[in-house]
């Protein structure tokens, strides 16, 4: 049996989640993250799970990447560009994140001044060598980059998408130096030299810190096959991800994503926004019909131009610390508590946070915190409120209901940007809630946005591991080549893709693979493209896509069709679900009272694990399970589902 175990682990910013799964049920664990090093907390809590950690499938989500980037941890890096361009990652583009504040500042570069070097090399945009890569500049390159120790070499020359030869080149010289090297024309082959430079940067700037961690999860988990998951919902291997770091930077929300579509395309559902409240931050995504996806990502002032589940993330969750400014306005976030101390009611911490004012209004269970496993301490959480209030004359039940309403407004902004401002409305999808925390505060979003179902799956703290274990292995291939509508050749068309696709075969080495197409689109002139899926009329269904994101379409301007792309999909065993009991039993219950909207009210509050298939109950109501606490207000009728979920409907 042991051979069939499958073992989904994601690391969060607090908790680490683990999901098992041998063909017939489903084991879920957790443990306290850990920071300083991420691979301690995965493999204690896989001990605990198993005892002995050996043939098995480790499934895992890491936010190594992602906190290199944010803390700035990552390697000293020199990037060599063509002579003329070694500034464009710090000139960037021309616009203002935050266009009103006057004290904004760019990020700065990965790359220092001095570690940018020039080489005389030309290509022009349709892949012609004008000047070949100059032996004397890279001879005197590598004299100084032996001098200046550098970490890992950066190779992005202009317009080394459409013919890589020179960078290969330069990569072939350095080689000897013994230091890792990346270079863009492997990376992100496609035009726009500024995010394809930042891009390749980046990973070179990840590159030590997770290497180290992928080979020493592999040393500790040597006996046992692990797949990693990247960005774009998919499995890499622990090599690729070790030299391609910057696919894995949304590694863990990725995975919440599929897991969550999966569910609700299983339960019917085919439009949902998916809503993963953690201890740290909150990911949302829509799902219209499918994942979708991006090219066109941020993280912390760094373009990263590699296709990503579009997922937006915001600095609040359970551990997000709640304060008054300067102006005496109650603030949320972004910063958290973490796990180390962690919110007031862990035990270490003193501030207060989103989790210690459910636990003041009474809508976390203290005997039942993680489902007993895991004792809090309400009088630490009631005491970092007084000190809060610091003479202030607010009821301090009140102030904590007010912490939730602005950590509330935080993230219905995000679901907002998901939805309203990609064009579509809301009121047409489900929210698919999900995260050690999101049931607390789902169905207040929901009203606020005016959805009127809410889906809670089973295990909700716990889902973004789980969606690890429903991914297929994938791989995403590109290739810039401009067509206009005009001329617009679909023998071409297919040629190119054909080309995307063998490079794919030759890669997986496997004949069962599946291949989605998609296009970057644009109206000529347009600085901006639109990926869309490949259909035989292209250009109307780029209209359409316009029309539905921006408000308008042009239909008769000249569409450019800039980039190619390719999924390559090597489809994993689908899991089934265990089913619930239908039949029906006992649904045990007690009475407790919630501070809601202002005043005291009393609710029923159940344990998940009574429900059968078809057991219905009505708000206001707790439910209580090992890795979650859902709230659900007055106005909210729910039913449970033949696989445990819970559906609530206005």
């Amino acid at each position: 049996m042991k051979g069939s175990l499958r073992v989904g682990v994601d690391t969060g910013g607090t908790f680490t989640d683990f999901v098992l799964i041998d063909g017939e049920k489903v084991v879920t664990h957790k443990v306290l993250s850990t920071p300083s090093d991420p691979s301690r907390a995965v493999i204690k809590g896989l001990f605990e799970l198993l005892g002995e950690v050996r043939d098995i499938e480790v499934i895992h989500g890491t936010t190594v990447a992602t906190n290199t980037l944010l803390e700035r941890k990552g390697a000293c890096v020199a990037l060599l560009t063509t002579k003329g361009f070694e500034d464009v990652i710090e000139i960037g583009r021309q616009n203002r994140e935050k266009l009103y504040d006057i004290f904004w500042e760019r990020p700065k570069p990965l790359v220092a001044r001095e570690f940018r070097l020039g080489v005389r090399e030309r290509v022009s945009f349709d892949g012609k060598v004008l000047e070949e890569v100059a032996l004397d500049d890279l001879r005197r390159i590598y004299g100084k980059l032996k001098r200046l120790k550098v970490d890992c070499i950066a190779i992005s020359f202009l317009h080394s998408y459409a013919n890589p030869l020179n960078e290969e080149r330069a990569e072939s010289f350095l080689s000897s130096l013994g230091i890792p090297i990346s270079t863009s024309s492997k990376l992100v082959p496609e035009f726009r030299e500024y995010e394809r430079t930042s891009t390749v940067v980046a990973n070179s700037y990840l590159l030590p810190r997770v290497s180290l961690y992928m080979k020493n999860l592999e040393d500790e988990l040597s006996g046992c096959r692990v797949s990693v998951m990247q960005s774009s919902g998919g499995l890499i291997s622990p090599e690729q991800a070790a030299k391609e770091p910057v696919r894995i930077l949304l590694s863990g929300p990725a995975g919440g994503v599929v897991g969550g579509f999966r569910i609700a395309e299983a339960m019917g559902y085919s439009k949902v926004i998916t809503y993963d409240m953690g201890g740290t931050s909150t990911d949302v995504a829509l799902c219209d019909g499918s994942l979708r996806f991006t090219t066109e990502t941020v993280i912390d002032g760094v373009p990263i131009k590699i296709p990503m589940v579009d997922v937006v993330s915001i600095g609040a969750g359970g551990g997000s610390i709640a304060y008054f400014d300067a102006g005496g306005a109650l603030k949320v976030g972004p910063i958290s508590a973490g796990a180390d101390p962690g919110p007031a009611c862990y035990g270490r911490g003193e501030f207060v946070t989103v989790t210690d004012a459910n636990v003041v209004l009474g809508r976390i269970l203290p005997d039942w915190f993680l489902g007993g496993k895991m004792r809090i301490f309400p009088e630490r959480a009631f005491f970092a409120f007084k000190k809060l209030l610091s003479g202030r004359e607010i009821p301090l039940k009140e102030l904590a209901e007010g912490v939730i309403r602005v950590a509330n407004a935080n993230m219905e902004r995000a679901l907002r940007v998901v939805s309203v401002e990609r064009g579509f409305d809301p009121r047409d999808f489900a929210l698919l809630s999900f995260g050690g925390a999101g049931g607390l505060h789902a169905c207040e979003l929901a009203a606020g946005l005016g959805i009127k179902t809410v889906i809670f799956p089973k295990n909700p703290g716990v889902l973004s591991a789980l969606g690890m274990l429903m991914a297929d292995s994938f791989k995403d291939y590109s290739l810039t080549t401009f067509f206009t509508s005009k001329r617009l050749s679909k023998e071409s068309l297919e040629r190119s893709f054909r080309v995307l696709e063998e490079r794919a075969y030759r890669d997986f080495r496997a004949t069962r693979i599946r291949f989605e197409r998609f296009v970057d689109a644009r109206y000529r002139r347009q600085s901006h493209e639109i990926t869309i899926p490949y259909c035989k009329d292209v250009v109307s269904a780029f209209h359409r896509a316009h029309r539905r994101l921006y408000g308008y379409a042009k239909p008769d301007s000249e569409v450019e069709i800039v980039t190619l792309r390719v999924r390559a999909i090597e489809r994993r065993g689908r899991i089934e679900l265990p089913l619930l009991n239908k039949a029906a039993g006992e649904v045990r219950f007690r009475k407790e009272r919630v501070f809601f909207k202002g005043s005291e009210i009393e609710l029923k509050c159940y344990i998940r694990e009574d429900f059968f298939s078809g057991f219905k109950f009505q708000g206001p109501a707790l439910v209580v399970e090992d890795t979650s606490t859902l709230f659900i207000p007055p106005e909210f009728r729910c039913e449970v589902d033949d696989w445990g979920h819970i559906i609530a409907r206005v």
